[in-house]
Formats: C-alpha cells, sequence, structure tokens
C-alpha cells in the first residue's frame, strides 16, 4: 500500500499561521505604542468636560476596532488551520483503521505514524493553545489608561438632565435622538434609560429617576429588548414616584410589580407601607380611595425640586430664547458703526465692524475679531493645556471645581505663539485699555452639556490677596471661537439678554462701573451647549493702568 500524501505540508502549515498570528500581533501593537507615547503624554480625567478631548477617543475606538478585526482574521486563520488538520484526520482514519496491519505493513506510513504522533501533533497541540488575543489585550491595556471612567460617564448622563432641564425636553426627545440641529440620529435603549435613571437614583434626584425610569419602562412595554428587567424598572420607579409624594401612583406601580414578581424581597413590605400612608393620609383629610391614576408620567407631571440658584427659571428661560427683554424702544437705541480705537493707527486702515447688543449697561459685539486661521491655531495651542476650570471657593478663596461649571480651559502667553500677541494688541487697540495687568487669555472648550451658571466676573468685597495689586476686573472681552448648532448663548438673567456664539466676532463690556463698584447687573451665564463644540477665550481687563483710559466718574454708578 502506497503511503497517503495527507501530512506532507502539514509541518510548514502550521509554522505559517505561527507567523500570521506573530505579524498580526505585531503590527497592531507597535501603532498603539507609538501613538501612545508621541499623542498621550499624561492621563486624562473629567473627559466629559471637554468635547476636543472626547472627539480624541473617537479615533482611539476605530484604532481598537481595527485591532479587533486584526484578532478576528488571527483567530479565523487559526480555525481555519485547525478544521485542515481534522478534514485530513479524517481521511487518514478512515484509510488506516480500514486495514491496521495492511497500512503499517508499509514501512514509510510506520514511519509517518512515529513522526505523526511525536512531532506533528505536539505542534498542533501548539497551535490549538496559542491565543491570538494577545495583541488586541496588549492594544486594551494601552489605552485603558486613557478611557473615561465612572465619574466621567456619570458626568455625562448628569449633562443630559440638565440638557433636560434647561431645555425642557422630555426624556422621549433624548431617547429618539430628535434633538434640534443635529445631523446624526442617537437612540437609547431601554438599558440605557434604565442607567440613566439609576445614576439619578444613586444621586436621590428622584425627580429624574422617574422621568428615566418611565422611559425605559415604555420602550419596553413597546417590544424592545433589554438585559435588565421589568421588574427591576418598576422596583425603582415605584420607590422614586413614592419619593416624589405620589402615594396613588406609588401603589399602583407596585402593584404592578408584584403581580409579575410575587417573591421580590421589597415589593410586598412596600405595597403595604405605602397603602398604610394613603389611608392614613385619606382619613386624615377625610377623602375617598382616589382611583388609580390613568396619565402616564411625563415631564411636568412632578415639579423640578428648587436648588441653590434663585434665578434658575429666568436663567433657563433666556438660554430657550424666552423671556428677552429686548423690544422696540430698545431695539431703537441700539446702532452699528465702524470702531477706529479713537484713531488707532492700527485701525484706521481697517476699523473694527462695531455692533450694539444691549445699550445699559452697554455690551457691544466685534465682528471678524479673529480670523479662521488664527481660531485654529488658538485652539491647537490651547488643546494640550486643558484642565477642567475651576471658580475660587467664597468662603476659603481656594480655586475648586464645580458642578456648575463645566468645561476645560488652558491659559495662553504671548511667548506661546505670535498669534496670541497679536491678539493681546487688538484686544487693546479696540478698548482702548491697557493689558499689562490684564490675565492671560483663557481659552475653554465647554463638554457634555458645558455651562457656566450665573456668575460675576468681578471679585466682591472683602478682595482676595491676588487682586490687591492690579484692582478688580474692570472689563471682560470675550471671543466666540467656534459656532454652536444649539444652546451655549450668553445670558444676562437680571437684564434680559440673550448673545449667540457666532464664530470669529467678539463681545465686550464693563463689569465695574468708573467710582470701581460692581455692576451687578453684569451677573451672566454661559447657557448648556445642547448640540455642538463651544470655544471661547476671554481677556480679564484689571484698573491697575486704566487711570488716564479710563477715569473714575462723578457718582458711583457713572
Amino acid at each position: 500500500m502506497s503511503p497517503p500524501r495527507a501530512y506532507e505540508e502539514t509541518q510548514a502549515q502550521v509554522s505559517e499561521i505561527h507567523l500570521v498570528i506573530d505579524r498580526d500581533r505585531m503590527r497592531t501593537f507597535l501603532p498603539f505604542v507609538l501613538w501612545t507615547l508621541l499623542c498621550c503624554p499624561a492621563a486624562r480625567a473629567e473627559i466629559f468636560t471637554s468635547i476636543s478631548q472626547m472627539t480624541d477617543l473617537i479615533y482611539t475606538e476605530k484604532e481598537l476596532v481595527q485591532s479587533l478585526r486584526d484578532y478576528i482574521r488571527a483567530e479565523e486563520s487559526k480555525l481555519a488551520a485547525v478544521k485542515s488538520w481534522a478534514h485530513r484526520l479524517d481521511d487518514l482514519t478512515r484509510v488506516t483503521t480500514s486495514d491496521p496491519e495492511g497500512y503499517l505493513a508499509h514501512p514509510v506510513n510506520a514511519y509517518k505514524l512515529m513522526k505523526r504522533l511525536n512531532t506533528q501533533w505536539s505542534e498542533l497541540e501548539t497551535l490549538v493553545l496559542q491565543n491570538p488575543s494577545d495583541g488586541f489585550i496588549s492594544n486594551m491595556s494601552v489605552h485603558r489608561q486613557y478611557f473615561p471612567g465612572d465619574e466621567d460617564e456619570t458626568g455625562a448622563a448628569k449633562a443630559l438632565m440638565r440638557l433636560q432641564d434647561t431645555y425642557q425636553l422630555d426624556s422621549e426627545a433624548f431617547s429618539r435622538g430628535k434633538l434640534p440641529g443635529l445631523h446624526h440620529n442617537a437612540l437609547l435603549s431601554v438599558d440605557d434609560c434604565f442607567d440613566m435613571g439609576k445614576t439619578a437614583y444613586n444621586d436621590e434626584d428622584y425627580y429624574h429617576a422617574v422621568l428615566w425610569m418611565q422611559q425605559a419602562l415604555k420602550q419596553l412595554d413597546g417590544g424592545e429588548e433589554s438585559v435588565g428587567s421589568k421588574a427591576d424598572i418598576l422596583d425603582y420607579l415605584s420607590y422614586s414616584v413614592y419619593q416624589m409624594g405620589d402615594l396613588a401612583r406609588a401603589i399602583e406601580l407596585t402593584r404592578r410589580l408584584v403581580a409579575i414578581a410575587p417573591t421580590h424581597q421589597r415589593a410586598g413590605g412596600n405595597l403595604r407601607y405605602f397603602e398604610h400612608l394613603l389611608l392614613k393620609q385619606l382619613n386624615e383629610q377625610n377623602q375617598d380611595y382616589p382611583p388609580a391614576p390613568e396619565e402616564p408620567i411625563r415631564l411636568g407631571t412632578y415639579r423640578r425640586p428648587k436648588d441653590h440658584l434663585p434665578e434658575r427659571e429666568a436663567y433657563e428661560a433666556l438660554c430657550r430664547g424666552e423671556g428677552l427683554q429686548m423690544n422696540e424702544a430698545r431695539r431703537s437705541r441700539l446702532f452699528c458703526r465702524y470702531h477706529d480705537g479713537r484713531r488707532n493707527p492700527r485701525l484706521l486702515l481697517k476699523p473694527m465692524k462695531e455692533e450694539d447688543e444691549w445699550d445699559s449697561p452697554h455690551i457691544v459685539r466685534y465682528l471678524e475679531m479673529l480670523s479662521h486661521e488664527e481660531t485654529e491655531r488658538i485652539k491647537e495651542l490651547a488643546k494640550p493645556k486643558l484642565a477642567r476650570a475651576t471658580v475660587r471657593d467664597p468662603k476659603t478663596g481656594v480655586l475648586t471645581t464645580a458642578n456648575y461649571r463645566v468645561s476645560k480651559s488652558a491659559w495662553l502667553e504671548e511667548e506661546d505663539d505670535p498669534v496670541i500677541a497679536r491678539v493681546n494688541q487688538r484686544i487693546e487697540d479696540i478698548t482702548g485699555l491697557e493689558l499689562d495687568t490684564a490675565e492671560l487669555l483663557q481659552v475653554a472648550n465647554y463638554g457634555v452639556g458645558g455651562q457656566y451658571e450665573p456668575h460675576y466676573d468681578f471679585s466682591r468685597r472683602p478682595f482676595d490677596s491676588n487682586l490687591k495689586r492690579d484692582g478688580n476686573r474692570l472689563a471682560t472681552f470675550l471671543n466666540y471661537m467656534s459656532d454652536v448648532e444649539a444652546g451655549g448663548a450668553t445670558v444676562f438673567p437680571d437684564f434680559g439678554a440673550a448673545i449667540r456664539p457666532k464664530k470669529g466676532t467678539a463681545v465686550f463690556w464693563f463689569n465695574l462701573f468708573r467710582s470701581g463698584e460692581g455692576d451687578y447687573r453684569t451677573r451672566h451665564a454661559a447657557c448648556p451647549v445642547l448640540v455642538g463644540s463651544k470655544w471661547v477665550s476671554n481677556k480679564w481687563i484689571h484698573e491697575r493702568g486704566q487711570e488716564f483710559r479710563r477715569p473714575c466718574g462723578l457718582t458711583e454708578v457713572d
């Protein structure tokens, strides 16, 4: 019997598979190492506070997907080799078992059997034990330190709730991606809505927990699939509704929970407790037992609890474009003009286009303040320096992060690039104010729901120590370095003004009266960014050095 040729090239094939796996592993791993060393000098934190830094994650995820595909190809290649072994062994064993003695009578067959079992099966074992996932896992390990953490996920969830409140959007709008100005549809699953509600619940924010658990329940009842159970949703929803003071609905939801999960550890006890409270309440008020609520929970069913901000409603209304105090009489006092900075030589041939945004306090907008090239260069300089924006604690004077300021900022010096010196000079020419005592150019990028709630730019007495030398913040010069599809306006709740971002323009106002007293009307806010990425840069100009450029007035409010 002649020897079969089934295993003539087996050893070469196994070696080739090993090379394919090793080559794929190195090809996917080395670029990630180089990318990390060159582009990621330090681990990031609070990524959700800056859209700019979140865009880097998009490309990171793309690279990881490619790495995953390389891993899949390596696994498929390995599996194909193992299948080839199995197919050839099937053919071989059919021959050898039909006449074992006759097969081994041929000395070559006897030799190949010894070789096959001693060497080639060991190579097959090595192939099977080899793990092509090593390269993918290595890539994951390299990038994991730059991944968002629990704080980012929680911060992004709270940002959606902040947008929901400010722009009066129900959970359905977010879940279905029905947001103004959007070019991409982004849907939230049942489990996404459940996790949003759980984030609020864990923060004892039962108002938002109700809205998102109700949305999760609605989508689940509509036939969507989910990993979580209906019982879990009803458990969180019923207790959150109870916390909102709606006992009748809490009882109805808990009865639904008991019906689908009779052995639930809390449902029975909660139901008896809720019913007891409701009966006690009805007896005290001498009322009959109310019917089960028929209307579904929606935005407006419950009133949002008050918080620390007294002008919350007015501020959010302005962000939505409501409550604006612009009228025909005031509009008639607003003008546009060419501004040459009192015949400043640098502005004579190309004066600035100046438009009045508000009459009192006087707020002006300058068109074509920054060119596209200048804005892009400033962004490029700022990106590596972006860090979570801070505020000064009014009690301790220490700089700290705060939920009412969600952005990342960087401070740029004239030595960083000629464009910074050029922009500073332009600001000085336009305002006619001395910039030697001004703060560095601050660049800010707003993240998911990025905002800065109502605040004063000037420091209220007693001043902190760093203002005693250069004086208070006399004026604010704010550059808009991007257009924003929706949201992101600068609003002044005290007098009902809203200024929309427009790339390349700048707005300017004085924070202090000529007497040095703070103008409390200038309390302003940066509305949450609903859609888009908002970039701004600002220059805070201080009192020292302005003695002859903006002399004192005769009264406190001149």
